[in-house]
C-alpha cells in the first residue's frame, strides 16, 4: 500500500488552483484562477480513491475515463493522461473550465460523500490539456480516407464543432455555417472571458480549419441560402443552432427601457474583448460603466 500513488485523500486536503488577486482581476477580464503547477496537479490527482464503480465517470455526459487519467497524472505520466482524456472529449481544456463539475463528476465523487472533499477533477483536466498545448502534444486534425460525401453543419457551437471534427476524421468533406463572425457559439460570445479566455476557443477553431473543415461565418440560413439549397448541396445536414434565444421572466416591467437580456450584454462585451467596434457600447445601451445595475439570475 505504501507504493500506491493513489488513495491520498486521507492525508491530503482538497485544493484548487490559486486565484489571481482581486486588484489584478479588476483591470481585465482574464481568467480568475491560475493553473496548477505540476506538483500540485499530481498531489490532487493522487487523492482519487480509484472506485470500482466510478461515479465521476458515470455522471459525466461524455463518460470520460476520469479515474484512469487521474492515476496517470499522479504517476507523472502527463502525456498519457492527456491522450486518454482526449479520447472521449474534443475540447477537454474547455470542459475543465466551464463544465458544472459541482453537480457532475465532482458532485458525485465518492470521497466527497465521505466528507473529505471531492477530487478537483476539472482543474486537473484543464491543467493536463493546457500542458499538452504548451508541449506540442495536441496533434493536427487529419482527415480520414475521402468518402466522397459532403456534410453541412449549421451552427459552430460546441455541438457543431465536435460533430465537424469527428466527421472530418471519418473522411467527409465538412462545411460549418454560422451567423456570427467567429465560430464557437456561446463559448465565444456567451461565456465571459474571466471563465474562458477566448484564445482557448480560437485555437480549437483554428485546428479544425487547418484540418480542412470549411467555415462559412456571417452566414445566416434563410438570408444567405435557404435550407433547401443547403440540402441540395450536401449529402446530409446537421442542425446544431444552439441556445442563443434568451428567456424572459414573467414579472412586471420586463421589456421596459433599461431592462436588457444578459445574452445581448455578454455578446457585446465579448465582442469588445476581441477589440471589435461595438455600437451598443458607443451609444451606452449595453455598457454598464457608471450605472447602478441589478442582475436577476
Amino acid at each position: 500500500m505504501a507504493d500506491n500513488p493513489m488513495l491520498k485523500f486521507v492525508g491530503k486536503g482538497q485544493a484548487y488552483p490559486e486565484k489571481r488577486a482581486a486588484d489584478d482581476r479588476a483591470d481585465d477580464f482574464l481568467e480568475i484562477s491560475r493553473s496548477f503547477i505540476l506538483d500540485k496537479a499530481e498531489e490532487q490527482a493522487s487523492r482519487c480513491s480509484q472506485c470500482g464503480v466510478p461515479y465521476c465517470s458515470t455522471h459525466c455526459p461524455l463518460h470520460n475515463h476520469i479515474p484512469d487519467w487521474l492515476r496517470l497524472t499522479a504517476e507523472g505520466r502527463l502525456r498519457e493522461a492527456y491522450e486518454l482524456s482526449n479520447l472521449t472529449s474534443t475540447m477537454p481544456e474547455i470542459c475543465g473550465r466551464i463544465c458544472p463539475q459541482d453537480r457532475l463528476c465532482e458532485g458525485n465523487c465518492v470521497i466527497e460523500f465521505s466528507g473529505h472533499g471531492a477530487v478537483t477533477i476539472g482543474s486537473v483536466e484543464k491543467y493536463i490539456t493546457d500542458t499538452a498545448w504548451k508541449e506540442g502534444w495536441v496533434e493536427p486534425l487529419v482527415a480520414g480516407k475521402p468518402t466522397g460525401q459532403s456534410i453541412g453543419v449549421i451552427g459552430a457551437g460546441p455541438a457543431g464543432l465536435t460533430t465537424a471534427e469527428y466527421l472530418r476524421a471519418a473522411g467527409h468533406e465538412v462545411h460549418v455555417y454560422d451567423r456570427h463572425d467567429r465560430a464557437g457559439g456561446l463559448l465565444t460570445y456567451g461565456i465571459p472571458g474571466f471563465k474562458l479566455e477566448k484564445d482557448i476557443v480560437m485555437r480549437r477553431v483554428q485546428r479544425l480549419k487547418d484540418g480542412g473543415i470549411v467555415f462559412q461565418e456571417n452566414f445566416e440560413v434563410g438570408r444567405d441560402a435557404t435550407l433547401e439549397t443547403l440540402r441540395e448541396k450536401h449529402d446530409a445536414i446537421l442542425i446544431a443552432t444552439g441556445v442563443y434565444k434568451p428567456r424572459d421572466i414573467r414579472a412586471p416591467g420586463v421589456g421596459a427601457p433599461g431592462v436588457v437580456k444578459a445574452l445581448d450584454y455578454l455578446t457585446a462585451s465579448n465582442k469588445a474583448g476581441f477589440g471589435d467596434a461595438v455600437p451598443e457600447h458607443e451609444d451606452g445601451t449595453l455598457l454598464a460603466t457608471g450605472k447602478n445595475v441589478v442582475v436577476i439570475g
